[in-house]
């Protein structure tokens, strides 16, 4: 499973970031790493950005992005 997939409300623990890339790097850099928890807040239709809740705010993400990022 990975964040693309969470319905808004509710919650998960990272378990990783796949990848090895300079977008991989980038996730982690801004707060998204392996044991944090984040809830998704509200998705766009037609796969449009998520924006997700860690640490304290609210970060939106692009589809392809949050799907790197395993639960």
């Amino acid at each position: 499973m990975n964040l693309a997939t969470l319905k808004p409300g509710t919650s998960a623990v990272i378990s990783e970031i796949a990848g090895g890339d300079e977008l991989s790097s980038r996730l982690e850099e801004i707060g998204f790493n392996p044991g944090c928890e984040v809830s998704v807040v509200s998705r766009t239709p037609f796969r449009g950005p998520v924006a997700v809740a860690i640490r304290g705010t609210t970060i939106a993400l692009r589809e392809n992005e949050a799907s790197r990022i395993k639960l």
